[in-house]
């Protein structure tokens, strides 16, 4: 029989204890766990990571954290397994595109997984493992989300267990290096800055993004957290001449098809970082999606509470006055008869009522036969699945947890990961240490969102250390002004009309659509309408590069 076989590990994996012998190969101690506990023992396993293993009786298991931090994909067929980081390693120059694929990257503006953009090649969903045997395989999650509130919960006390339990979090995540963070002036970054210093005993170097675009840049309050906590700040303003030099390798870089266009600005923060000698950075994406900071929480909670007015009353009065085409037109009634209607539909479709490709229409936008070829009910059924998944009576936890794999594992995450690698830096989450994440499973619903207020405990916990202007302000990060700069910057215009019309030269969007995109509804609507020209241009330099021949119609 042959000897057991670590076939891939990436990250920073802490096993547990007992595992843990002397020596440096950690091959021993995934050997004994695996053996022992199967899949389900990956849930003893802390740090991000993933990892795939061999076991001596032929037997594959592999695994990625919770968050996905660290991902990895897989190509399985009936007598062999191969794992990669990267989805493009796996499919080679073979692997045809998955049109369904396209179509969901289109919806959500990544590729959600399982699935990638190619066929026969997926990608394991966070805090799952898969488990190849005798040339079966089988997918399953080891972990999932369990909230337990606590009956008679202290404040002071959580209160002090929370900053212990930051500091040693941002400890475990800081390198033997220069100590570096991203700082775009919001909560959590300013918080990760400020514990720096703290645990460190000097001040982090900080790394900022500005713009120069009315209601984009918040270098404001960069300087203002940079000034509290002493850090050696460094700033770059992004131009439009930087996007037009840097979308297509940024595209490319991907292993799939990537649409969140803060990756831009991520990436030129990183790429000043790693100039200024730094190796690591810490990132403070997970902060509001843990302790309940995003402002549709609020908004969802407002609809939420028509669900808890007595049935008669909505059924008798509200939804017969209010939820009629008839009231929607009239005016000082429309925005009753709006609530009504978007109240009456449960969630998670209802926070699908703003989705881009959906409000500008499926038949207006795509292409015939990609259209024909797709199943358009396939993201609001996986969506609907993850918003069951986890444990909890709240509903604020629920949307939590569901933007665990959506906001974080799909999108925020990878841009974060992947720009920073593209510059040649390693990058760390202190907001997504296994023990704050516990925490957060354990802390009051109402302390996350007490009314309308987000975020509420971890504001009040840290008022004090952090600036007031930062704990009152507004959340925004490093949004990039792509649609009001695509109006003005002849290049970058030029650039994003070609890229579409590429997009529908391949079948994929409806040349009718480009031409109302940058003849009309970009100028109305920048942000809006720049944003659906953002991810279709980035979708064709990805093509560009990776599958330069495709069509939809040649497959």
């Amino acid at each position: 029989m042959s000897a057991a076989e670590l076939l891939h590990l990436a990250g920073s994996p802490r096993l547990p204890a007992d595992l843990c012998g002397a020596g440096d190969d950690p091959l021993p101690a995934w050997q004994t766990l695996l053996e022992r506990e199967g899949g389900a023992g990956f849930a003893r396993v802390q740090g991000d990571f993933s990892v795939a293993v061999r076991l001596a009786d032929g037997r594959v298991f592999f695994a990625v954290d919770r968050f996905a931090i660290r991902p990895l994909c897989y190509r399985a067929d009936v007598t062999s397994i191969a794992v990669s980081p990267r989805a493009d390693e796996l499919a080679g120059t073979t692997a045809p595109i998955r049109l369904q694929s396209l179509y969901e990257y289109l919806y959500f503006h990544v590729i959600p997984s399982p699935a990638t953009v190619f066929e026969s090649v997926l990608r394991l969903p966070p805090a799952h493992y898969g488990l190849f045997e005798n040339g079966r395989l089988s997918v399953a999650p080891y972990w999932v989300p369990a909230f337990s509130e606590p009956a008679a919960p202290s404040f002071p006390r959580l209160r002090e267990e929370f900053l212990d339990l930051l500091a040693q979090a941002t400890a475990r995540q800081l390198g033997d290096g220069k100590a570096a963070c991203f700082l775009s002036g919001g909560t959590d970054s300013s918080t990760v800055a400020g514990m720096i210093g703290k645990v460190r005993g000097q001040p982090a170097a900080s790394y900022s993004i500005g713009f120069e675009a009315e209601g984009y840049d918040e270098m404001a309050f960069a300087r203002i957290a940079a000034g509290r906590f002493n850090t050696e700040h460094h700033e770059y303003y992004v131009t439009p001449d930087d996007l037009v030099r840097s979308i297509p390798a940024v595209a490319s870089f991907y292993d799939q098809p990537f649409g969140n266009s803060s990756a831009l600005p991520a990436f030129y923060c990183a790429r000043m970082a790693q100039a200024d000698g730094v190796t690591r950075i810490l990132a403070g994406d997970g902060g509001d999606e843990l302790f309940g900071g995003n402002t549709r929480y609020a908004k969802q909670r407002v609809f939420d509470a028509y669900r808890h007015l007595p049935a008669a009353l909505r059924r008798g009065l509200m939804e017969p006055l209010f939820g009629s085409a008839i009231a929607a037109a009239i005016p000082g009634v429309k925005k009753a008869s709006s609530y009504v209607q978007q109240a009456r539909i449960p969630m998670p479709d209802r926070a699908q009522l703003g989705n881009l490709l959906s409000s500008l229409g499926l038949t207006t936008v795509l292409g015939a036969d990609l259209l024909a070829a797709v199943d358009v009910e396939a993201p609001v059924r996986q969506q609907r699945a993850v918003w069951q998944a986890a444990t909890t009576g709240s509903e604020v936890n629920r949307a939590l947890a569901y933007d665990w794999r959506y906001t974080l594992a799909e999108c925020d995450l990878p841009k974060v990961c992947g720009t920073t690698a593209m510059a040649g830096l390693a990058v760390g989450f202190p907001m997504l240490d296994d023990e704050l994440l516990a925490f957060s499973l354990r802390l009051p619903a109402e302390y996350k969102l007490k009314g309308l207020r987000l975020r509420w405990f971890f504001k009040e916990a840290l008022r004090g250390f952090l600036p007031d202007e930062i704990i009152v302000k507004k959340k925004q990060g490093f949004g990039l002004p792509f649609g009001v700069w695509a109006t003005r910057h002849p290049p970058l215009r030029q650039l994003a009309l070609s890229s579409l019309q590429s997009l529908a030269e391949r079948g994929v969007l409806r040349h009718a659509f480009v031409n109302d995109l940058f003849a009309r509804y970009l100028a109305e609507h920048p942000g809006y309408y720049g944003e659906m020209i953002w991810i279709a241009m980035m979708l064709e330099q990805w093509l560009q590069v990776h599958r330069p021949d495709f069509s939809v119609s040649a497959r």
